[in-house]
């Protein structure tokens, strides 16, 4: 079948990406310890070939895969987690919607085959069973409890105070004896439910999230001597922090980023807003001189 220079382009871009996304779930599911995933990644990548032969009757060709992305999203689904790694490279594709409905234009069989494949992949994606993300609320109680709390309490320590080393030795004890008791509160809240998370990991990843996203705030504290300037890069900090944990949640459980994001964002520097004025108050009402 003689195809416009155009549409010949197209067909071997599809190629090349099918032949690609068949190589990255077959060094995934090579990778992957449970039999349940690896059956679901090795079906997809089955997919994903014959997606591959389909293009090759048009183009007459053998597409070598692009090494650079099987590469990077093997580590990033071996770093970030599989269904995120997965989830991430399937929103990267959506573009390739708009060219198959152009290549149906010649190849009519073409937009057929592309939906039936799309959609039976979204369910295969559905039934992964990834740990990371059973455990996803307990990091986000974690990180949001320590967002709001020490955000607040290091934006009133820094007027009240007026130390940098003070408030960040204050800050940080003040966190980690918060991280261990929201670790405990959750271990026991998770024994109370009934289901499979562990109450020992689901504690350890409350906690963690809790202590990372300590140490991300106090760190400016202990090695800048301008206290306000400590508290606007903790306040950065947090933004970031929100910023990235949102994105991940946002691709990995399909879920609005923009809403949890700016929700997110308002609560913690309204409260740090907020705090900043108390320890603005404490400190002339009182008249504390540190």
């Amino acid at each position: 079948m003689a195809l416009s220079p155009a549409t010949g382009k197209e067909v071997l871009d599809s190629q090349r990406n099918e032949i690609t996304e068949h190589h990255i779930y077959m060094k995934l599911a090579q990778a992957e310890k449970s039999t349940h995933n690896k059956g679901i990644l090795t079906k997809i990548a089955q997919d994903e070939l014959e997606h591959y032969n389909f293009w090759k009757q048009y183009s007459g060709q053998e597409i070598e895969p692009d090494r650079w992305k099987i590469f990077k999203f093997y580590l990033i689904a071996r770093v970030l987690g599989l269904t995120f790694g997965i989830k991430l490279m399937e929103k990267g594709e959506e573009n390739a919607q708009v060219t198959y409905t152009r290549i149906a234009g010649e190849i009519p069989e073409a937009q057929k085959i592309v939906e039936e494949e799309d959609s039976h992949e979204q369910e295969l994606l559905n039934i992964l069973n990834e740990e990371k993300l059973q455990y996803v609320g307990s990091m986000v109680l974690g990180m949001n409890d320590a967002l709001v709390e020490l955000t607040g309490a290091l934006a009133g320590l820094t007027l009240a105070l007026q130390n940098t080393h003070l408030i960040g030795l204050t800050g940080g004890i003040t966190g980690i004896a918060a991280s261990l008791s929201m670790a405990a509160s959750e271990y026991l809240s998770t024994k109370s439910e009934e289901g499979e998370k562990s109450p020992a990991k689901a504690s350890l990843y409350t906690g963690g999230a809790y202590v990372i996203t300590v140490l991300m705030l106090i760190f400016p504290y202990l090695i800048f001597s301008d206290y306000f300037v400590c508290l606007g890069i903790a306040l950065f900090n947090s933004v970031v922090i929100i910023l990235i944990f949102t994105f991940y949640v946002s691709i990995a459980q399909d879920v609005p980023f923009w809403k949890r994001f700016l929700e997110m964002a308002g609560i913690s520097l309204g409260v740090a807003c907020i705090s900043f004025g108390i320890g603005f108050l404490v400190r002339h009402i009182f008249g504390i001189e540190v």
